[in-house]
């Protein structure tokens, strides 16, 4: 049994187990589209780039207005590699 399993940990490529894992749920729905704010984004169907480029400024600090106070706390928990992931599942989500 690997360690990542025994720890519960999604591994990368895994967008759908990362998207609930590192809390994106909370704030824009299990759907992606259902904010807990209604100035929270709706991310579901997003452009990939857009995406992955959205959570790599905030988790820099290149990005910090608006609401990306609050996800900066919880990009500390994502690889570079699982923000491809997770832009790519979201890509994917129905608008």
């Amino acid at each position: 049994m690997s360690a990542a399993l025994i720890c519960g940990t999604a591994f990368a490529g895994d967008g759908a187990k990362l998207f609930a894992e590192k809390t994106c749920t909370a704030c824009h729905g299990k759907d992606g589209k259902t904010p807990l704010m209604p100035d929270y984004p709706k991310i579901a169907g997003q452009n990939i780039k857009y995406v992955e480029k959205q959570m790599t400024d905030i988790k820099s600090g290149a990005r910090a207005n608006g609401n990306s106070a609050a996800m900066k706390g919880v990009m500390v928990i994502v690889t570079d590699a699982e923000i491809k992931d997770l832009a790519a599942y979201v890509s994917k989500m129905k608008p």
